[in-house]
């Protein structure tokens, strides 16, 4: 769900994207008001010229750091300006920030940058001698689904997910699990499994449950099985991979003797092959009161449905802890069957609006409301 885009699955879906990502963002400048939003939603370009931005944390001082997938740097953005905090990294997607620190994920390590916003307003030179201390170098290495989303908790663990290395295989711990540990690297512990490949944690503000998006399996066929949207209020629970899909689905090759029954099934069953990513539970004051403690889920887009689907911001609606709705919020970076922006993480700012990482653009978006 979440592998590169095939070059000639490019040429048809992301034409749009390259030309955005080629012209530093100014593509992207052009075509936002493509995007479709509720009545009294406005959505703008809040920073661009950060190719393949990603996950995204937020410092207390309002500073954004942004990881990416393809590219090797972990950029800041403070008060518009984009400058490269870090380079010469193995994928760094994963970034959380805590007690004045930055952790970032990278396929087999987490890493942590102390003080690290005294050297925003360092010269570039000065940045590149800014070096890391090691939290945590086990985990596997595999490129497949290899890359990291990092969250800091409210129990003050630290998460990250390790995805199935390949499209459907059982291969055990540590894969196709949450992991948590201290922010130090002790403590380390599988807090979910059967989770294929999850790039999304999110908090409840009120239970303190934690909910996570995962993508399902391919080769399945164009709408099976669907994405997940799952909370998790306790650890040890199971989420089915390989064994069971969407809480109903059989895999066909390792279902037998693993009724669904067995697993604990989705909060939500999402569209097949959206490719969910990064969610929010909106705790802001912003947007209308309906909004508040409801599911933003940034869904990147498929990559080999022959009809594609995603490329989109979705909202699941809660009833106490239960989705009753799940709706289309943002729409429009894909036209026709070819997509120019894909949406990738949610972050909530301290004004109350949303940013929404793209990329495919390489650019960050603001999401507010004016009523």
């Amino acid at each position: 769900m979440t592998r590169p885009i095939h070059a000639a699955l490019a040429a048809t879906f992301l034409t749009g994207a390259a030309r955005a990502a080629s012209c530093g963002g100014a593509a992207a400048r052009l075509t936002v008001d493509r995007i479709k939003l509720p009545a009294g939603f406005t959505i703008a370009v809040y920073a661009d010229n950060i190719p393949d931005a990603r996950s995204m944390t937020l410092a207390p001082d309002g500073t954004v750091f942004v990881g990416n997938r393809e590219k090797d740097k972990v950029y800041a953005v403070t008060n518009r300006r984009v400058v490269t905090i870090a380079s010469g990294l193995h994928t760094p997607n994963g970034v959380a920030f805590r007690d004045g620190s930055l952790y970032v994920a990278e396929v087999s390590r987490v890493l942590r940058f102390d003080h690290v916003l005294d050297w925003l307003e360092q010269p570039a030179a000065a940045r590149s001698t800014l070096k890391p201390a090691i939290v945590s170098d086990t985990f596997p290495s595999d490129a497949h689904h290899g890359w990291k989303y990092l969250a800091s908790g409210p129990d003050g663990f630290l998460y990250l997910q390790v995805g199935a290395p390949c499209n459907i295989c059982d291969r055990g711990d540590p894969y196709a699990a949450i992991w948590r540990m201290k922010p130090d690297g002790s403590a380390l512990e599988i807090f979910a499994r059967g989770v294929r490949n999850s790039v999304g944690f999110a908090w409840h503000p009120d239970t303190k449950a934690l909910w996570f998006t995962d993508n399902g399996r391919d080769e399945l066929g164009d709408n099976v099985p669907p994405d997940e949207l799952n909370t998790a209020p306790t650890p040890g629970l199971h989420f089915g991979y390989p064994y069971c899909h969407g809480g109903t689905i059989a895999d066909p090759e390792f279902g037998r003797d693993h009724p669904c029954a067995n697993y604990t099934a989705p909060a939500q069953n999402l569209g097949p092959h959206v490719a969910a990513l990064g969610l929010k539970i909106y705790n802001g004051s912003m947007f209308p009161a309906a909004y508040r403690k409801q599911i933003f889920i940034a869904e990147q887009g498929s990559w080999n449905r022959s009809q594609p689907s995603g490329f989109r911001v979705t909202l699941v609606r809660l009833e106490g802890n239960r989705p009753v709705t799940y709706e289309t919020f943002a729409e429009g970076w894909l036209q026709g069957s070819r997509a120019w922006g894909r949406p990738v993480d949610i972050l909530e700012m301290p004004d109350g609006s949303l940013l929404v990482s793209d990329d495919a653009a390489g650019v960050i978006y603001r999401i507010a409301y004016r009523g």
